[in-house]
């Protein structure tokens, strides 16, 4: 019983911060396009918000196949599992391109080389919509969470 909870309230607090650090790196960028911010807020928010997607991750998978909570058959069959999923593949595809790039500003920082960042705007609208569809992942949570079906 205590490994339920404890991983409940893991996935949940990963959602919490993940939108957090999701929204802070997207104000970050902003900042950063239009000359006001360093890149090391960006990347400080970047590393929380993949942290935050690996615990989410993780943890999602132990709930929903380990034998945690109620079963792999109830999630499989469950539509809004399916709408939550394909929210967070959609999430991992978009960020493809943030964080290919934020390695190589790492990289680039590293080396004290200048960075480029003319697609700063780009990826700050990316990080913004991103927000928005963890939103709507735990929407689509609560309602599987109460048993909503729509058939």
């Amino acid at each position: 019983m205590l490994v339920h909870w404890f991983l409940a309230a893991v996935h949940l607090l990963a959602v919490a911060l993940g939108l957090w650090a999701v929204l802070t790196r997207g104000t970050a960028l902003s900042r950063l396009a239009a000359g006001t911010a360093q890149i090391r807020s960006v990347l400080v928010a970047d590393n929380v918000w993949g942290i935050c997607a690996g615990i989410l991750l993780v943890t999602g998978l132990m709930r929903a196949f380990g034998g945690y909570e109620k079963g792999t058959d109830y999630y499989l069959h469950q539509p809004l599992f399916h709408l939550k999923m394909t929210l967070f593949v959609i999430i991992l595809l978009m960020e493809l391109a943030p964080m290919i790039t934020l390695i190589k500003w790492r990289i680039a920082s590293a080396r004290g080389a200048a960075l480029d960042t003319e697609r700063a705007k780009l990826y700050a609208r990316i990080s913004h919509v991103e927000a928005l569809l963890l939103v709507l992942m735990v929407i689509a949570a609560t309602g599987m969470a109460r048993g909503v079906t729509f058939v």
